[in-house]
């Protein structure tokens, strides 16, 4: 028998609260116990069905997304929230600040114009996936399949020469990577290129807040970018990032719109392989919390030229999919919880300080 987890949906549209309850109820391992027209009265459902998952809007009357987020996270600090915003740019600001708050996950809402065959579709695409992932991870054993209890690591690599680094992540990833982000002070003395999977608007919101955060620069990165050391580059929503370039010194970003990738597009595949072209074995892979295996090929190229990469392990994920996809592929160098990260990121390209600076005055006639 499958087991049904309780959905709460919080949205101030009727018309929003019909559609989702349809969609949700359809499925045989969701359904929808209540709804609630403001804040105010989901925080007081929530008390009463005690959902496994809530769905929140963000501009709602009386008490708005963000007020809800925070005394919800108060009270029920592990409970998955995924909130579900407008592809707007204030909606995108307010969809990262609820990020940074607490939220587990985001989803957009179809357009004003977009038919009912196709918001019923953006929303199984978009929605549905995202919480049966949140589910899965909050209730792993009734979706497991299997798996070494510790997933396999390659030998370390004592790399003399870091010349960038590449990470990617997806759900939980923004504040997974504000955490790795402020741990690395000073900022690095190479370039860090980063896929989030993220639609338009929602990058340029997390480059903006990220920069206020940490010591790095923090960009969405735009066409044909010249990479410096110190600054992080975020690839645009709806665009694969590239790294061009002939070697480290001619490095070019380029932004695509080429077919999307693992169904992503930015994907990290992309970026991690079109970095390696560049960059050899002198590059650094890092990948974070995430839905799906994204990333797992591309780090699999680092790991066959001997480049180091780091995969975020379970116990600290959000959702433990792009990392496991990394150790089940046996790509790993380590396996670190979010926390060690960026020390151990700072501390790999601080000690290959040395091998860069060689290089550079073996160039020099």
């Amino acid at each position: 028998m499958t087991a049904v987890s309780k959905i709460l949906l919080v949205d101030d549209s009727a018309v929003v609260r019909g559609l989702l309850s349809s969609i949700f109820n359809d499925e045989p391992d969701l359904e929808v116990v209540a709804t609630a027209a403001n804040g105010s009265i989901g925080l007081q459902k929530i008390e009463r069905f005690d959902p496994d998952l809530v769905v929140l809007d963000i501009e709602m009357p009386v008490m708005d997304g963000l007020t809800t987020l925070v005394e919800l996270r108060a009270r029920w600090p592990k409970l998955p929230v995924v909130m579900f915003s407008t592809l707007t740019e204030h909606g995108a600001t307010a969809t990262v600040d609820a990020l940074a708050k607490g939220a587990s996950d985001w989803a957009t809402k179809p357009g004003q114009t977009t038919g009912l065959a196709k918001s019923r579709d953006h929303v199984r695409t978009e929605l549905v996936a995202k919480v049966r992932a949140l589910l899965s991870s909050r209730h792993p054993a009734a979706n497991a399949r299997p798996f070494a209890p510790k997933p396999s690591v390659r030998s370390t690599v004592a790399t003399s020469r870091v010349d960038a680094v590449v990470l990617g992540c997806s759900t939980g990833g923004p504040v997974a990577l504000e955490t790795v982000l402020s741990a690395i002070t000073p900022a690095l003395e190479v370039p860090l290129f980063v896929v989030q999977h993220m639609p338009p608007r929602f990058t340029a919101a997390l480059a903006e807040r990220l920069n206020r955060k940490v010591d790095s620069t923090v960009v969405e990165a735009t066409q044909g970018m010249i990479p410096e050391a110190g600054f992080c580059y975020i690839a645009p929503g709806d665009r694969h990032m590239h790294v061009d370039g002939r070697s480290s010194a001619a490095a070019k970003i380029r932004l695509s719109e080429e077919p999307p990738v693992n169904s992503c597009r930015p994907a990290v595949d992309v970026l991690f392989s079109s970095a390696a072209k560049v960059y050899g074995a002198n590059i650094l892979g890092v990948i974070l919390t995430g839905m799906g295996s994204d990333g797992g090929l591309g780090s699999k190229e680092l790991a066959g030229l001997d480049a180091p990469v780091i995969a975020q392990d379970e116990a600290t994920c959000v959702v433990y999919g792009m990392p496991r996809a990394v150790a089940e592929l046996g790509a790993a160098t380590e396996v670190l919880p979010i926390q060690n990260i960026g020390p151990r990121i700072l501390q790999i390209t601080a000690r290959s300080a040395l091998g860069r600076l060689s290089a550079t005055l073996g160039q020099k006639p």
